[in-house]
């Protein structure tokens, strides 16, 4: 494994207690941040925070990022903590069911757009105040290839996705005169738990369209999030960047 430089900085990760999520938050932790894990799953905050245990400092937050109250307290939390902000990575996220649009139950349609893009909206939002205080940040959103293809049967995800491109690329030009880049990454189907909320028929669907013929592993996202959270990532913002095996065509 190659050692990215992120001695000293300190990282945010939403959706921190699992799958890409924790394995970004250990990568960063083996290449010297300290990271808080932000995520609406406390048992499994926990369990995370006892699996990083011994490879750095590590602060878990309860969060529902979806609420204005919440991100907010957590975001203060973190400052506390950490002292600064340099680091956030938007990863939580929910798939929502597998159907039709005009089959799509509208609660279910908004759960999903309210958690994975307004969501990042809200996080960015309590974030990068304190970044451009200090004239550095690195924001990397996790979007996905559906945000550009728009999968069947999985519309609400992919509406979102899309819409984080968007969040990204608007962010990129607001904060460009600053130390902040703002990037996202569009991976194909990453084998996580994720998976527990899509129909076989869904996953094979995803399988199908990757000309490697195999899914993502965590441990490659996560190197493409700390490359792109790193300093080195200086002349890159509003950028979007494949992990797909091949899938991306544009």
């Amino acid at each position: 494994m190659n050692k990215i430089d992120l001695d000293g900085r300190k990282a945010v990760i939403t959706g921190g207690a699992r799958g890409i999520g924790l394995m970004a938050a250990e990568r960063m932790l083996d290449s010297g941040a300290e990271v808080c894990l932000w995520d609406a799953d406390a048992p499994a905050l926990d369990a995370a925070a006892k699996r990083l245990a011994g490879k750095g400092s590590v602060h878990t937050t309860v969060v529902d990022v979806t609420s204005v109250p919440s991100v907010t307290a957590a975001a203060q939390a973190a400052i506390g903590q950490m002292g600064q902000v340099d680091i956030l990575v938007n990863n939580a996220g929910i798939t929502g069911p597998n159907t039709t649009v005009w089959e799509y139950n509208p609660e279910d349609w908004r759960k999903v757009i309210d958690v994975d893009l307004v969501g990042p909206f809200l996080c960015a939002r309590a974030l990068i105040p304190r970044m451009i205080e200090r004239d550095y940040g690195r924001i990397v959103n996790i979007a996905s290839v559906a945000g550009k293809e728009g999968n069947p049967n999985a519309s609400a995800y992919s509406a979102a996705k899309a819409g984080l491109i968007g969040l990204t690329k608007s962010l990129g030009k607001e904060l460009a005169k600053t130390g902040i880049r703002v990037n996202c990454i569009t991976p194909a189907a990453v084998e996580t738990d994720i998976f527990k909320q899509m129909t076989e028929q869904h996953i094979q669907f995803m399988l199908s369209k990757i000309p490697m013929g195999r899914f993502g592993k965590i441990e490659e996202v996560a190197s493409m999030i700390c490359w792109l959270a790193s300093e080195e990532m200086s002349f890159t913002t509003g950028g979007v960047f494949d992990i797909s095996g091949g899938r991306a065509t544009y």
